[in-house]
């Protein structure tokens, strides 16, 4: 294990505490007039990016006001910008922003290609580390012992690389966690919490894309440690903890004895530690996160979408009394809103960061859809994400939608309410939200608990009908047929107050009656998992609702799975 210096620890979590909690009152003090700043971040990179050919051939000189700016700049995709973005990740300059990109971070897109999204450091300066070192104002606030020592933080998405991959012109191209933004940008401060455990940088050699034998080697080291905080974002990664660690239990605590680690020597064997582990599973039946860490206090990763059906439960495998902070609305491409207290899932938006405009979630975002601002934000409403900032995307559809919860300081609250895309084989036009919600909304009024939940349309078996759509649940105890039954009938009237293309579909016969197909209750864990061992980043394999893929729906529920016919079910009103 690292040798401890507690004096400099000490000193470090003062001042990391001191910065991010200067930064949080920095944004709070912006919300005093949201109009204002977005006006100035609108001023500042039409002015600092009018030179560009971008800005060029978009008049930007000439652009004052929002009005104008809508004018001059369709509402656009990464595709849209795509080939800008491709000259300037082979080198040539001006392009986009007058700043050169000092990385490019990578982001999986719709189709599973990687995004390069350009990082300067006037777009880290202005609008990524304000955002950023705020995030953590509510855990190290309420929570200030994760700074206490190295070994008191378990991040799951600090992946540091040795040898990243880079653009044709030589800038690396890696995930935002992957990036040492003390060296690349100058920020001494900015390492997060547990970037400096003992399992921050792995002390032996592993393939760089064997990232499920990087999660065991953290895993493995960080049951010897006093863990007080599990830091995911992505919140499948801390879903995984508690199933990883009954997997490799028995390796793990072999392990611990030999003084192996991955099956090479490391530190001193220690039986005694590897007896206590033992007998943890012993007097348990299982082992839980719980057990291993029982001073455990924080979870720190995204709170709403699929993982409103399954947190409650989660949070009790890391300990009764563990808190759940929200991580930030934030993508590759840019910060949407931040908690700047212990609200359980929205934030506030960054109006420094960017500029922000939003469309109707249930309207088509087109090049010359009307936008709203801050302002025209309604409580209980989802709207599309489209920012501007000066790290050169310009009315960027990001593909989020958020859902307005309340309004604090002035404005409107933000929390993350799913991916923009839809399920619409028969004019259904559904939404992730909406669906998550008549989920919700299902289990609430049977009783029922599940542990993930993902759909697809199929046919109706054995007729030339109308498909149907089917619901792999993975429940978290076993239901019974008639629950099951109740579950779907609810879910299909949910479904049709949630959205009125459904409910129309449902009424004219284009869509039958919804069914559910009950997996095992590690199902989508088993499925997580195979996606990392296949060598997908594990900050990238999020909740998945629709699955429309026959391969990803085969893979999650069996090549011989179907799902049984359902029983008649009254059609919505």
């Amino acid at each position: 294990m690292n040798s401890v210096d507690p004096q400099g620890e000490q000193d470090r979590a003062s001042r990391y505490t001191a910065r991010v909690l200067a930064e949080r009152a920095g944004l709070l003090a912006a919300l005093a007039d949201p109009a204002a700043q977005q006006q100035r971040v609108l001023t500042d990179l039409l002015e600092f990016n009018a030179g560009t050919d971008y800005g060029t051939a978009h008049g930007f000189g000439r652009v004052r006001t929002l009005d104008e700016f809508r004018r001059a700049v369709p509402v656009q995709t990464y595709a849209d910008l795509e080939p800008w973005i491709e000259r300037s990740a082979a080198g040539e300059t001006n392009v986009l922003t007058a700043d050169r990109p000092a990385v490019f971070f990578t982001s999986s897109g719709s189709t599973g290609a990687h995004k390069k999204i350009p990082v300067t450091p006037r777009f880290m300066r202005t609008t990524f580390f304000p955002f950023y070192y705020a995030a953590w104002a509510p855990l190290v606030s309420h929570f200030p012992e994760v700074l206490a020592r190295p070994d008191a933080v378990l991040n799951l998405k600090h992946d540091p690389l040795t040898a990243p991959p880079t653009t044709s012109s030589g800038k690396p191209h890696v995930g935002a966690s992957q990036v040492d933004f003390g060296t690349t940008f100058g920020e001494p401060l900015s390492a997060e919490p547990g970037t400096d455990a003992p399992w921050g940088a792995l002390p032996v050699p592993v393939a760089a894309q064997d990232h499920l034998e990087k999660a065991y080697l953290r895993l493995r080291l960080a049951v010897t440690g006093d863990v007080r905080c599990v830091i995911g974002i992505n919140p499948a990664m801390v879903a995984a903890v508690p199933h990883q660690l009954r997997q490799w239990w028995p390796r793990i605590v072999k392990e611990i004895r030999d003084g192996t680690l991955g099956g090479l020597p490391h530190g001193s064997p220690d039986p005694a530690r590897a007896a206590e582990l033992e007998s943890l599973a012993d007097r348990f039946g299982t082992v839980r996160p719980a057990h291993v860490w029982p001073r455990m206090r924080a979870i720190f990763c995204w709170t709403t979408g699929l993982a409103t059906l399954y947190l409650p439960r989660l949070r009790e495998e890391f300990g009764a009394g563990v808190t759940v902070l929200p991580a930030p609305v934030a993508a590759s491409e840019g910060p949407v809103g931040v908690a700047l207290d212990r609200h359980g899932s929205a934030g506030s938006p960054v109006v420094t960061a960017s500029v922000y405009e939003f469309v109707d979630a249930d309207a088509d975002l087109t090049p010359d859809a009307d936008t709203l601002t801050l302002q025209d934000l309604e409580p209980g409403r989802d709207y599309h994400v489209v920012f501007s900032h000066v790290g050169g995307l310009y009315r960027y559809a990001v593909g989020d939608v958020v859902r307005v919860t309340d309004r604090t300081h002035g404005v409107p609250r933000l929390a993350y309410a799913g991916r923009a895309g839809r399920s619409d084989q028969a004019g259904e036009r559904l939404r992730e939200a909406q669906v998550t919600r008549a989920l919700a909304d299902a289990l609430a009024a049977t009783g029922l608990e599940l542990r993930n939940a993902a759909c697809r349309v199929e046919p109706a078996p054995g007729t030339d009908g109308p498909g149907r759509y089917v619901f792999a649940v993975a429940p978290t105890t076993p239901w019974h047929d008639e629950e099951a039954d109740a579950f779907a009938a609810r879910l299909d009237a949910g479904l049709a107050r949630e959205s009125a293309g459904y409910g129309t579909a449902r009424a004219a016969a284009r869509l039958a009656a919804p069914t559910t197909l009950r997996l095992p209750g590690d199902a989508f864990l088993r499925d997580w998992q195979d996606t990392v061992a296949g060598g997908v980043r594990p900050t990238q394999v999020k909740d998945r609702l629709f699955r429309q893929d026959p391969a990803q729906w085969e893979r999650l529920v069996g090549p011989t799975a179907t799902a049984p016919d359902p029983r008649p079910t009254e059609d919505p009103a």
